[in-house]
C-alpha cells in the first residue's frame, strides 16, 4: 500500500517536470523517477526514459552506488524493518494500551456525586409562562399599523389584548379611524394560532361598533352584501351588531363606558311632565298615603334579620334609541 502511495507521487512530481519548458529541468525529473523507482520497488517494473547523457547526468547516476560500507548497513536496517513488520498484532495493541500512570484515577467522590444527583427532585415547570418581549402598542393608530403589518405572534396578541380597553378609553381619537379599524378587524386572519384570538376580535369590533355606531353600523351592513366575503366574516359581522345592539339597550354598560351627566354629577332620567295643577294635586296626594302606609307596616313588622335594602335602579336614557 505504501509503495503504491509513493509511485502516485513520484508520479504526480515527475508529470510536473516533464510539463516544463527548460529541457534541463525536464531531464532531471527523468532521473529521479528512474533512482526513485528503483528503490520503491527493486524487483517490478522500472521506469526508464530517454535522455541525454552529460556530466551532470553521469553525477546524478553515481549517486546512486553506495559505498560497501553504507550497503551493509542499509542491508541491516531493511532486516530490522522486515523482522517488526512480522511481529504479531497483539503485542502492537498491548503496546497502544495506556499505561497506569496515565490512567485517570476514579474516587469514591465521583460516584456518590452522581448518586446525588439521581436523589433531586425536578421543578415543577408545567406552570411556567414564556416571557415576551414584545410592547404593547400605546395609540390606536400604532394598534391598526401592528395588526396590519407586524409579523411577530407576540405584538399582535398584545395589541388583541389591550385594543378594546384603549376603544373604550379613546373614543375621539377611535372615532376618526373607526371605519379602518373596523375593516382591518373584519379581514384579519389567525395565521400564528393565538389563544382566544376570535373572541379578542369580536370585542374589539363590539366595541368600535357601540363608540361610533352610526357609521360603523352602516358600514357592516353595506359590507355585508359585497363580494369577497366568506359565509364566517358575513356570520361575524352580523353577530358584532348583535352584541352592540345589546349592549347599547342595557340600562348601564358592564365594559366602563359612562353615561352622560348633567352639570351637578347626577345622571339624567325620565321626568313624567304633568299637564294640569289638578293632576299634579292628585299624584302628589297618592303618594302621601301611600308612603303614611309603608311606614305604619315597616313599623308594625318584625324581623328576625335585616340585611341591605336594594337601591332603586334609577331612569336614564337608552342609548339604543337614538341608532335605531
Amino acid at each position: 500500500e505504501h509503495r503504491q502511495a509513493l509511485i502516485t507521487l513520484v508520479m504526480e512530481g515527475v508529470q510536473c517536470h516533464l510539463d516544463n519548458n527548460i529541457p534541463r529541468i525536464r531531464r532531471l525529473g527523468m532521473i529521479v523517477a528512474e533512482c526513485v523507482s528503483s528503490r520503491i520497488d527493486p524487483g517490478g517494473k522500472q521506469l526508464k526514459f530517454q535522455y541525454e547523457e552529460d556530466e551532470e547526468t553521469k553525477e546524478l547516476l553515481s549517486l546512486l552506488t553506495l559505498p560497501s560500507s553504507q550497503s551493509e548497513k542499509v542491508s541491516s536496517q531493511d532486516s530490522r524493518t522486515v523482522h517488526a513488520s512480522t511481529l504479531p498484532e497483539i503485542d502492537k495493541k498491548e503496546d497502544e494500551r495506556p499505561s497506569a500512570k496515565h490512567q485517570p484515577l476514579k474516587t469514591e467522590g465521583s460516584d456518590s456525586e452522581l448518586d446525588s444527583d439521581d436523589d433531586l427532585t425536578p421543578y415543577d415547570m408545567s406552570g411556567d409562562k414564556e416571557l415576551k418581549n414584545s410592547k404593547a402598542p400605546a395609540y390606536v393608530i400604532d394598534c391598526i399599523e401592528a395588526l396590519v403589518t407586524s409579523e411577530d405572534p407576540d405584538k399582535i396578541e398584545a395589541t388583541l389584548t389591550i385594543l378594546e380597553s384603549m376603544i373604550r378609553k379613546n373614543t375621539a381619537a377611535v372615532k376618526e379611524v373607526s371605519i379602518e379599524l373596523a375593516k382591518v378587524l373584519i379581514h384579519l386572519e389567525d395565521k400564528f394560532s393565538i389563544d382566544g384570538f376570535l373572541r379578542l376580535r369580536q370585542r374589539a369590533m363590539v366595541a368600535v361598533t357601540v363608540v361610533d355606531t352610526i357609521h360603523v353600523t352602516q358600514y357592516l351592513t353595506t359590507e355585508f352584501y359585497a363580494v369577497n366575503y366568506s359565509v364566517r366574516q358575513r356570520l361575524d359581522m352580523l353577530d358584532v351588531l348583535v352584541l352592540a345592539a345589546q349592549e347599547l339597550s342595557q340600562p348601564a354598560s358592564p365594559t366602563g363606558l359612562r353615561t352622560p351627566t348633567d352639570e351637578s354629577g347626577t345622571q339624567p332620567c325620565i321626568q313624567l311632565i304633568c299637564s294640569t295643577n289638578a293632576d299634579s294635586y292628585t299624584s302628589s296626594k297618592t303618594q302621601h298615603w301611600r308612603k303614611v302606609i309603608e311606614q305604619r307596616i315597616e313599623s308594625k313588622t318584625r324581623r328576625f334579620s335585616k340585611g341591605p335594602l336594594r337601591p332603586q335602579p334609577v331612569a336614564m336614557p337608552s342609548r339604543f334609541n337614538s341608532v335605531a
